[in-house]
């Protein structure tokens, strides 16, 4: 009896800690249930498969939410996400011995929008926005290929995360 008096301010203490808290996890939506159809982006650039990594990106962000779900075609959506890669630039950065590069810059232009398909209303739209990221140059093509593959992934996660808070954003005030 006497350890359970000891332990009793301390049950009470983590009974009501959650609800005094106030945390609210920003990246989760809570409010009604709602639809989302993500197009798969125009590619307007030489780079293979970015168009689909934007893509997996996006619906990573969008399903960290039990409350949105995403559609594969418009019908029955009740949000539509669609964007453009409109290109993709790697201007050197900085220069070692011999002025070879040691560090390159990856820049990816973006435009977007996302639209209310029962109202018809645009939530957001951008007209154009540019990311970037470093990444280094390395003796082998391999690696340096690697590094500016993982240049891109964080830049494409970087979007989606904007993307996605946006339109949380949008749906918690309206």
């Amino acid at each position: 009896m006497k350890s359970f008096n000891r332990s009793l301010p301390l049950l009470i203490l983590l009974f009501f800690l959650p609800v005094s808290c106030g945390y609210h996890n920003p990246y989760v939506y809570t409010g009604p249930e709602v639809s989302v159809y993500i197009t798969t982006w125009k590619n307007k650039t030489n780079e293979l498969r970015l168009d689909n990594m934007v893509y997996q990106s996006l619906v990573k962000w969008y399903q960290k939410s039990n409350h949105i779900t995403i559609k594969k075609g418009q019908e029955g959506a009740d949000l539509i996400l669609a964007g453009e890669i409109l290109s993709i630039d790697i201007p050197s950065l900085s220069y070692g011995v011999n002025n070879i590069t040691t560090e390159v810059k990856v820049r990816l232009n973006v435009r977007y929008i996302l639209k209310n398909l029962k109202t018809g209303k645009v939530l957001v739209e951008v007209p154009g926005q540019s990311f970037s990221e470093s990444y280094l140059i390395n003796t082998s093509i391999a690696i340096t290929k690697d590094n500016e593959y993982k240049a891109l992934e964080r830049i494409i996660d970087d979007l989606s995360e904007k993307i996605y808070m946006k339109t949380l954003n949008e749906l918690q005030h309206p």
